[in-house]
């Protein structure tokens, strides 16, 4: 059928006849094809109404979920990080403290020095400029961009240090650019000037940049910050440092400043009083490296303390390093190198060398002694030179234990004076009739006098040293103790390992009459905020341990020690020429190297009324002789004439 011929009228009015055929041939399709349900038809404009009033409501309940996300669940932190965008926190650096020795002799000044800084969230912010303003300064400080630009791109912190301690020159010209780049900033800061450098660099310490593990673990430190690394700078590192003051900068779009608010002021550090005694010091470093040199060796350790304090009055490690060295700063290279020098001149031989000990053991062997009263102070003991023991396994093994002392009798006066090996292999592991202390007794006591462990001092780095014992040898070594064993350790061979802090604090016991005492660099806190030198506390003397050996035992041992002194076969008499009464003990301690030994050796002075001990020890050392005997005969001679 054609159906082109009808036309769909345009008035609303009547029903033409075409459209009444056209509706009844429709309802006629819908019988034949099963269409019976009825429809109910809703006008065109009506349905497209309903379908946007729906996306609108829709789009209205996203639009309020994100705003409701945005405003309340998340809105701090945008807030804080908008802030962040606009707002810069900047520590301003206080002024650190000096430390002076107990003269007051200052021993370490700050200078001024000012370091680059890029901030990537400034240089972001300058999108397409930020290229051209790295190229700038990287010709300013004569850097190729490149590797510029690859050092602030790999940095996973907003803020990264470029240049440390500007030169004069580079400084003045980024001072009169600085505002051309945003992304960059001068932060002014102070670096140490150590007086003579190397001569005190393991007691003083040295500092150097903060790194990125403890900027996120300190409080208060900022990109640009030094922090102490070693020796009181590190120990003292919160009293020296003060308080950082604090800078709110808000900047605009595109990084550049537009206010400064100062929110606090920054709060200068307290300065240090050591007991140190500064011109000691030199002449012990002075005398060592010149005995040193004689023998030609270069490895050495010495530490004077007061014996009614436990105050460092000198430390000594050689060789050392100049501590000045980080503040004009030193490469990585060069810094690897120095710590992979063989000479370890970083190591502070004095609080962590750990030595074999030999004959200086030997008086704190005889306060154990007559402390558990294993022998009386006047019996006397006949030295024939040597001991021989059987093997326990085998009675035609026969081992025997020598003495380079002069074959006679020995009481325990002499057997320190003369440094007897038999007697004390006797008094230590028992012989024939003579009951011995034996090993648990002589490591009780070892560590009374503070051996095996800590002394504590307020440095950091210490080591233990070791003091062996039965169990611990069958349980490393898998062997059984022997009675030979406890002979060496009776003389301070074997396994047995002290520092020098270590003997020294123990000979400060004998020195004293009985009180070990924790060693300490500082003497006193002080502030100089006034321009003078003012008190802010005084550190007491640190009592460990006390009343462990009676007094009466204690001056048997001094006088064996003076004997060591004034006996014409004395170990020590090379010291009859001081100006005051000395006591004295030595010591040579075997190394596997044959004929090589760590020399030892330990002063107090005055005898009556001792206010200093000194210990020295040299290592590998060639031969029988004491050089370390003739340092301390030179430096206490010169300390009692000044």
């Amino acid at each position: 059928m054609n159906f082109n011929k009808y036309k769909i009228s345009n008035v609303r009015g009547d029903i033409e006849p075409h459209e009444v055929f056209l509706d009844k041939l429709a309802k006629a399709k819908e019988e034949e094809w099963g269409i019976t349900q009825k429809k109910f038809e809703v006008p065109l404009q009506e349905k497209l109404a309903y379908i946007i009033f729906v996306i609108f409501v829709l789009a209205a309940i996203l639009l309020f979920s994100k705003v409701f996300y945005l405003q309340i669940i998340q809105g701090e932190g945008l807030a804080a990080l908008s802030e962040n965008n606009r707002i810069r926190i900047q520590f301003l650096s206080a002024e650190r403290g000096v430390i002076y020795d107990s003269n007051l002799k200052q021993l370490v000044f700050n200078n001024p020095a000012f370091d680059l800084i890029c901030d990537k969230r400034d240089l972001l912010a300058l999108s397409l400029d930020s290229v051209k303003e790295i190229e700038e300064v990287a010709a300013i400080i004569s850097k190729d961009p490149e590797v510029l630009k690859k050092e602030i791109e790999e940095s996973d912190r907003s803020q990264v240090l470029i240049y440390e301690n500007l030169p004069q020159e580079t400084l003045v010209i980024l001072e009169t650019r600085i505002k051309d780049f945003p992304g960059f900033e001068i932060v002014k800061n102070t670096v140490r000037d150590y007086v003579q450098g190397p001569l005190l660099s393991h007691l003083m310490g040295y500092l150097n940049k903060i790194n990125k593990k403890e900027l996120e673990t300190y409080k208060n430190y900022s990109i640009s910050d030094y922090i102490g690394r070693s020796g009181v700078e590190r120990s003292y590192e919160e009293i020296l440092r003060g308080a950082p003051g604090v800078v709110k900068i808000e900047k605009d779009v595109f990084g550049r400043e537009k206010n400064r608010i100062i929110e606090s002021t920054p709060e200068a550090g307290k300065s240090l009083v050591l007991y140190l005694d500064f011109d000691l010091q030199n002449k012990l470093t002075e005398e060592l490296e010149k005995r040193l040199g004689m023998i030609g060796l270069k490895k050495a350790a010495a530490v004077a303390l007061d014996p009614k304090t436990g105050g460092i009055l000198a430390m000594v490690s050689l060789p050392g390093f100049d501590n000045n060295i980080f503040s004009k700063g030193i490469s990585v290279e060069d810094f690897q190198r120095a710590q992979n020098n063989p000479l370890k001149p970083f190591f502070n031989r004095a609080i962590a060398g750990q030595y074999p000990i030999g004959s200086t053991i030997k008086p704190v062997i005889a306060s154990a002694a007559l402390e558990e009263k294993i022998i009386s102070s006047d019996k006397q003991i006949y030295d024939l030179g040597y001991i021989e023991i059987k093997s326990s396994y085998d009675p035609n093994i026969v081992y025997r234990y020598s003495g380079l002392e002069a074959p006679g009798y020995y009481d325990m006066r002499k057997a320190i004076a003369d440094s007897s090996n038999i007697y004390f292999y006797t008094v230590g592991g028992g012989y024939r009739d003579q009951e011995g202390l034996g090993p648990t007794l002589i490591k009780k006591y070892l560590e009374f006098f503070g051996w095996g462990q800590k002394t504590q001092v307020d440095l950091p780095g210490e080591a233990k040293g070791f003091v062996p014992w039965p169990e611990w040898k069958v349980q490393t070594k898998g062997e059984n103790w022997w009675d030979g064993d406890t002979y060496h350790l009776s003389i301070g061979q074997g396994a047995l390992t002290v520092t020098p802090l270590q003997v020294a604090s123990a000979f400060a016991v004998i020195a004293n009459g009985g009180t070990l005492y924790q060693p300490q660099a500082v003497k006193e806190i002080v502030s100089t905020s006034s321009g003078s030198i003012q008190s802010v506390q005084k550190i007491a003397p640190q009592v460990l341990r006390e009343g462990f050996i009676d007094p009466a035992n204690l001056e048997v041992v001094r006088e064996g020690m003076r004997q060591g002194v004034t006996s014409p076969t004395g170990t020590g008499r090379v010291l009859q020429i001081l100006p005051v009464a000395a006591a004295s003990k030595t010591g040579t301690a075997q190394l596997a190297k044959d004929n090589y030994y760590d020399i030892w050796v330990t002063v107090f002075a005055p005898y009556e009324d001792p206010e200093i001990v000194l210990t020295i020890v040299i290592e590998d050392v060639e031969g029988l002789h004491v050089p370390s005997l003739m340092v301390a005969q030179q430096v206490l001679d010169w300390y009692f004439r000044r």
